[in-house]
């Protein structure tokens, strides 16, 4: 669980990322595709090209996080016929 102070927002970074990017090189993307400080206490929200990999990069003022997590969809394709 992320304590999350108010004012803190969230964003959602678009399109496909590369999920072998760490801090440094998803933090750069934040300055530069997002025009955000990556140290400025918000969530910055990546997915990979799959869909099954999100990272999340939060600086919580102390020091920065890259939290990794694999999505798992429960839904199941049907083919009707």
């Amino acid at each position: 669980m992320i304590p999350l102070l108010a004012g803190v927002r969230v964003w959602l970074a678009t399109g496909y990322t590369d999920m072998r990017k760490g801090f440094p090189s998803l933090a750069l993307q934040v300055q530069e595709i997002l025009h955000r400080d990556p140290l400025g206490g918000h969530l910055f929200c990546f997915r990979g090209r799959r869909g099954n990999l999100l990272k999340v990069v939060w600086h919580d003022g102390q020091g920065a996080c890259l939290f990794t997590n694999y999505v798992h969809s429960y839904y199941s394709s049907f083919s009707f016929s």
